[in-house]
């Protein structure tokens, strides 16, 4: 619960420098660029929903979790505003247990590479057994090649690929640049990795 109670306070003291307020440019490109089309879609860290809105937009099913409930609090009145209809739910992502239909796509910008750690490759397996067979996600993380701090948490490529690798294929990984926050000037060299699941 402690995790919970952090992530709330940022939300509560409005101390979220990932909030951008904009839908992921990096997001937009990998939607465009490999054709993926409309589909039931999970966003994982989803936050204030500004990117579960925009796919929603798009015509995506979107199904968006987070650990804070304050964040879920405003990404609903965020959908709301917009007129368009979310599912959002409240959770750890790591210990997902409840029954929910599979998804085609999933996003995540920032969940992976502050969870990673957690025991038994944790996430992986969670959001490989939510993901339909053939699915595919784009996972967005801070790119270890230039450590920086203040900044999200980085990952190296090496530990991407043996990581990910149990249970996805992975289709493109490169670098981008985060876009940036307001009142946080730097732009952040991140990974840009989409998978496939593999049916093992």
């Amino acid at each position: 619960m402690r995790k919970q109670r952090n992530w709330n306070e940022s939300y509560r003291d409005g101390d979220v420098p990932w909030d951008t307020g904009r839908p992921s440019p990096e997001l937009q490109r990998v939607i465009m660029q490999h054709g993926i089309q409309p589909c039931r879609a999970l966003e994982v860290g989803c936050g204030s929903g500004t990117n579960s809105v925009w796919l929603a937009q798009q015509g995506f099913q979107v199904t968006a979790i987070d650990l804070a409930p304050l964040a879920v609090e405003q990404a609903n009145r965020k959908a709301k505003k917009s007129g368009v209809q979310i599912r959002f739910l409240s959770g750890d992502i790591c210990k997902w247990d409840q029954p929910m239909e599979s998804f085609g796509f999933f996003f995540d910008r920032g969940c992976y590479h502050a969870v990673r750690r957690e025991p038994g490759n944790a996430y992986v397996n969670v959001i490989s057994r939510l993901l339909a067979s053939g699915g595919r996600g784009l996972i967005l993380a801070g790119n270890a090649r230039e450590p920086h701090v203040p900044g999200p948490p980085v990952v190296s490529e090496e530990d991407i690929r043996n990581e990910l690798g149990e249970k996805f294929c992975i289709l493109d990984l490169q670098e981008f640049r985060f876009d940036e926050a307001p009142g946080v000037p730097e732009k952040f060299l991140g990974w840009s990795c989409l998978v496939k699941k593999l049916d093992l």
